[in-house]
């Protein structure tokens, strides 16, 4: 009976604490939103500008634009496939490997407040629940210690302040379920884009032959060959 007591005692603090609360993961919940949207827009615009500039390079066979191209641009992207290109000397097969390991690495990056968000979009709503019920309590309490129109009053403001607390918690979750599926949604697109350019990257290591030893460029390998014709006839 003591512990009933004592929750009892707990339960008629209210919900008004309860909506505090929500007001507050609220104000979270908003800024790690919009660190993100920040974030994934600052890297969109960085990836496509990676993409057109190492396109270019790759296709010129310009080895040190590709470096600049990787140095310069602040997206995930880079940062992925310029720590991968440190082992290009073992091969496509070794680029592709470390491609794998960076993509792990910057998954931390890229997913940073998604457990908040989800946890959020999850729980806000039994948060509200919670107020909802400590409210009831709480109106209740008021209906058994009075009568008459003063006690129906306060259990209705009771049981309004109790429904408020279900609104709020649904309010809170809605935006962060929302952003939280449309973060990965960003996450999953950054990895693609991730894997098509170390794609491409690839495809140039073999067409350089040997990494550690790559070849002149098709018009430069065309004139050794003439070259070796008109000896061979000779």
């Amino acid at each position: 009976m003591d512990i009933v007591e004592s929750l009892l005692r707990v339960a008629l603090l209210g919900s008004s604490w309860v909506l505090w609360l929500l007001l507050a993961l609220s104000v979270v919940s908003f800024a790690a939103m919009a660190e993100r949207w920040v974030f994934f827009r600052r890297n969109r615009a960085g990836g496509e500008a990676l993409r057109r500039s190492l396109s270019k390079a790759l296709h010129e066979d310009d080895e040190d634009a590709l470096s600049k191209a990787l140095i310069s641009n602040p997206s995930v992207e880079a940062d992925v496939l310029r720590a991968a290109l440190e082992w290009r000397r073992g091969g496509p097969e070794a680029f592709s490997d470390a491609v794998e390991s960076e993509i792990g690495r910057a998954r931390a990056q890229l997913e940073r407040s998604m457990t908040l968000l989800g946890t959020l979009g999850n729980n806000a709503p039994f948060i509200g629940l919670f107020g909802t019920v400590l409210g009831v309590i709480e109106a209740f309490h008021h209906l058994s210690d009075g009568s008459g129109e003063a006690a129906m009053g306060n259990v209705m403001s009771g049981i309004a302040e109790a429904l408020v607390a279900t609104g709020v918690g649904i309010f809170v979750a809605i935006p962060a379920v929302v952003a939280y599926n449309v973060a990965q949604k960003k996450i999953a697109d950054v990895e693609n884009d991730v894997q098509a350019l170390a794609k491409l990257v690839s495809a140039w290591l073999r067409a350089g032959g040997e990494p550690h030893a790559r070849r002149a460029p098709a018009r430069v390998r065309e004139d050794v060959r003439g070259e070796l014709a008109l000896a061979e006839a000779e």
